[in-house]
């Protein structure tokens, strides 16, 4: 989610008028031509959602802004804090590996691939980080690839994006359809690769596999860019496991449909916060109970939630996403095994 001045002073929405349609040709797809076109632009050359569409009006956006709360005072006072772990073993291993970061940001070693999603180390915009960087985010070296989910200031840091091309060896970034200006202004001569849904990146395919798969969402840097830049969420796929980043996503069918094209999602790792007040943000955002709904349906064997108690953007309490999650599995609502990491922490995911 983008800040919530941005949020209030959407031009323009999605539309019900698809006008053509856009993939990459040099991408492989995994479905074919009669069944998938491509992504669907509507007017003014803008993405759209497949189904429901999301249509923003600057009233609604007003209406989140200066809404009441029921639970102003309760935040007000609440002390929750994610918990942080400073465990940097990874550096003196090659074992597969998921360390949470915070909000969208994880780090991914697979089969010796390291990978970088949505890294945002720093502050989001003028939001402040609620929990802190486990360490030094100078320590990752010998990055691979770089997942950027979508263009929002949450999941698009230009000063994280910097550090890292500093330090590593041209990591190539893999992202959705129109992207490649962003990542050419702000850094020199990246390496970059933009796919439509059900596409798949070029890579070492011997070591692994990553698709760019749909999500139910939008995008905006500017005032008049709005749905300008796909966005989308990805399965990565090697040593045996499939692995699901969800990025930013509202719950819809493509859940199911992603489990049904992979035959099933190993470690699912989706968005839990952001969710409140549900009128505004269900579009964009999965409410903990539709990230059970889909975690169920994506026949994922581990659940990890992602996307809560980093930054504070709405109206739920920092830590309620991740209790009400932690009570749908006394209640034997959630099928995967749920792992709740501590920022920082150094889960070895083959070994299990």
């Amino acid at each position: 989610m983008i800040s919530v001045f941005k949020t209030a002073s959407i031009v323009y929405s999605q539309n019900d008028s698809v006008r053509s349609y856009l993939k990459n040709p040099q991408l492989k797809s995994l479905l074919p031509d009669d069944q998938w076109k491509g992504n669907p632009i509507g007017k003014h050359k803008r993405f759209m959602n497949v189904g429901k569409q999301f249509k923003p009006t600057i009233g609604k956006g007003i209406k989140f802004l200066i809404g009441s709360n029921p639970q102003k005072e309760f935040k007000k006072n609440d002390s929750f804090q994610l918990p942080v772990t400073i465990d940097t073993t990874f550096l003196s291993n090659h074992d597969d590996v998921i360390i949470w970061l915070g909000h969208a940001s994880f780090f991914i070693r697979i089969n010796g691939v390291s990978i970088l999603t949505d890294p945002v180390f720093f502050e989001s915009g003028s939001a402040k980080r609620m929990s802190p960087m486990p360490f030094d985010p100078d320590l990752f070296r010998n990055i691979n690839y770089i997942l950027i989910s979508h263009d929002h200031n949450d999941h698009l840091d230009e000063k994280s994006l910097q550090l890292i091309y500093r330090n590593n060896k041209s990591p190539e970034i893999l992202s959705g359809l129109r992207m490649e200006h962003w990542f050419a202004k702000i850094l020199k001569n990246p390496k970059v690769q933009t796919a439509g849904w059900y596409q798949q990146y070029e890579t070492d395919t011997s070591k692994i596999k990553i698709y760019f798969m749909p999500a139910r969402h939008w995008s905006k840097r500017h005032l008049w860019d709005t749905n300008k830049h796909l966005w989308g969420s990805f399965v990565i796929e090697a040593n045996g496991k499939k692995i699901f980043f969800g990025g930013d996503s509202g719950y819809g069918s493509h859940f199911k449909q992603t489990a049904d094209l992979f035959n099933g999602i190993d470690i699912c790792m989706m968005g839990i916060g952001s969710y409140k007040p549900e009128w505004f943000m269900s579009a964009n955002h999965t409410s903990p109970y539709d990230a059970v709904k889909a975690a169920n349906e994506m026949q994922a064997k581990q659940f990890i939630p992602m996307h809560y108690g980093t930054f504070d953007f709405t109206y739920e309490p920092l830590g309620e996403p991740v209790e009400i999650l932690k009570n749908e599995k006394r209640l034997n609502k959630i099928n995967a095994e749920l792992i709740i990491l501590p920022v920082g922490k150094s889960y070895y995911f083959q070994t299990k």
